[in-house]
């Protein structure tokens, strides 16, 4: 890793890391890959916004040299990891098909490279090409950190929006064996969809239920398989992250969410990380993309410990 800069000063890449494009040769523990499209949001769009404003945001958590300093095991965190922006997937606009089939070829080629690639969106719908590129796992699991189920076979017509990326992940790939979807909440969701992945088998957990008990939802989560973590931004409290386009109520805190993460880490084998649903324009403090970023060192720390 390389020495930290104020967090201001330098091109902006993720955590401050050397920015090397896809084009290049390279090889690294940990890549980031940006996705800035949100032509499938449902209601307010700016998550196009979100990897740069992220970027911007990281530099603020630019890990030392030595990693982070933890005061409570007095280690590092993150020691040694090499750490590599890609850059961007260079979105079709309207051509969903072409954006998507972009992302899943950068997603590919983002994996035979890192140890655990990252991927920065971006509005929900991105994660269906996404998990298209890990087609080559004969069986893994996706825990979902979300408000919402995103498990609509269609919203207004719409069969790609980002109210179904994994309704369209299930019925593509038979690697894919079970989803856990943890904070769900709200006056919206679709019966229809809720139906469906309970048919499914999905574990489905409230956010009232993680508050009430969040040792006994820790003891559900998956152990011992391979995993890929979504992880939608509005699954946290809107007082945390006002930035996103449909924000919920009564959502989990920040604490409760390190929670989840290090035990579905922890248990499991990573395979994947993505962010999304996060609106920079819509939150002019700043907080929400501060909260996004430092939720991305910690999940990497973890990841790496």
């Amino acid at each position: 890793m390389r020495h930290t800069e104020l967090s201001f000063t330098g091109p902006a890449t993720f955590l401050k890391a050397p920015h090397k494009p896809l084009t290049d040769n390279w090889t690294a523990d940990i890549g980031f890959l940006g996705l800035p499209y949100d032509f499938a949001v449902g209601y307010r769009p700016g998550a196009r916004f979100a990897p740069n404003a992220l970027r911007e945001a990281s530099g603020r958590y630019a890990p030392a040299p030595e990693g982070y300093f933890d005061i409570e095991t007095e280690t590092y965190r993150l020691a040694g990891a090499s750490l590599v922006d890609a850059g961007d997937v260079d979105p079709a606009q309207l051509e969903h098909l072409e954006s998507f089939r972009r992302i899943t070829a950068a997603a590919r080629d983002l994996r035979r490279r890192v140890k655990l690639p990252v991927f920065v969106g971006g509005d929900h719908s991105v994660s269906y090409p996404l998990l298209k590129a890990f087609d080559d796992i004969d069986e893994f699991c996706v825990v979902q950190f979300d408000a919402h189920l995103d498990f609509s076979d269609s919203r207004n017509g719409t069969r790609y929006a980002n109210s179904s990326p994994f309704r369209r992940a299930v019925e593509e790939l038979s690697g894919l064996k079970h989803i856990t979807v943890l904070g769900l909440r709200g006056l919206r969701t679709s019966q229809e969809a809720f139906v469906a992945a309970k048919a499914r088998g999905h574990s489905l957990v409230s956010s009232k239920e993680i508050k009430t008990d969040l040792d006994k939802v820790i003891s559900l989560l998956p152990k011992g398989k391979k995993v890929y973590i979504s992880f939608d931004i509005d699954v946290l409290e809107p007082s945390l992250a006002p930035g996103t386009s449909s924000p919920e109520l009564e959502g989990l805190s920040y604490g409760e969410v390190l929670s989840l993460l290090k035990a579905s880490i922890e248990h499991n084998e990573l395979v994947g990380f993505d962010l999304t649903e996060l609106a920079p324009n819509l939150d002019p403090t700043g907080l929400t993309s501060l909260v996004g970023a430092r939720l991305l060192a910690e999940m990497l720390a973890m990841y790496w410990r």
